[in-house]
């Protein structure tokens, strides 16, 4: 069986990272969420006072901080699953705040963050065997990879699962506001200039509006063995 690259594409909240982690773990592949770098890249800005009174970036003091910031992942030994680290500090928890993730679509709609990332992912994936899910993975990271999926599923259900995760870890969050979140970040990430949110053409699509996990693990495994085998 060959060593392949899988890009999985899709909208916020719709499970695409936990399809990743899973199929990676199973399979032996290397797990990048490329969603997590941004959301990191945006941490870093709220920490540093990068944002404007009325929400919008200071592009030209991040331009100049860019090269200064640095993303990796390191494999929790008790879980087995990667965890994001923002300049050598441990972020897992602080990325996935609904603070962070209200603003993490302004960062990743600069181009020049884009470029940046866009390297670094290319650099992860360059010897195969990785899993990487993100918004532009199969379109413009990894436009050759063997196996592209785009997820979707209804902004409604979206916003339940974020609910969800997000009071199950004890945040007190609103599902109107989270649902509102969805769908902005869908707004942004479709129309933004730099490497818009869109299925590439030779991707699979998955909606999994009305799937279990399970469901959804056994689908993506049975589409990796096809693309492995050819």
């Amino acid at each position: 069986m060959k060593k392949i690259t899988i890009a999985i594409d899709g909208f916020s909240s719709c499970g695409k990272s936990t399809m990743a982690k899973d199929l990676a773990r199973e399979i032996g592949y290397i797990y990048i969420d490329s969603g997590a770098m941004y959301r990191a890249i945006t941490l870093y800005c709220i920490e540093n006072s990068l944002f404007n009174a009325d929400g919008n970036i200071k592009t030209d003091e991040l331009r100049k901080q860019i090269d200064n910031i640095h993303v990796s992942f390191c494999l929790n030994p008790n879980t087995s699953k990667p965890e994001t680290y923002l300049n050598g500090v441990n972020v897992e928890s602080k990325i996935r705040t609904m603070e962070v993730s209200s603003k993490v679509s302004i960062v990743a709609a600069l181009g020049f963050v884009r470029e940046a990332l866009v390297r670094l992912q290319q650099e992860m994936g360059k010897n195969k065997g990785i899993v990487m899910d993100g918004r532009d993975i199969g379109t413009v990271v990894f436009p050759d990879a063997e196996l592209k999926i785009f997820v979707t599923a209804s902004a409604e259900i979206r916003a339940q699962r974020r609910y969800d995760e997000l009071t199950a870890k004890g945040q007190s969050v609103s599902y109107e506001d989270i649902l509102r979140n969805v769908e902005e970040r869908d707004r942004i990430d479709q129309t933004r200039e730099v490497s818009p949110l869109k299925k590439a053409d030779d991707a699979i699509t998955l909606d999994n509006s009305n799937m279990s996990i399970e469901e959804q693990r056994t689908w993506l495994k049975n589409e990796f063995l096809k693309a492995a085998n050819v």
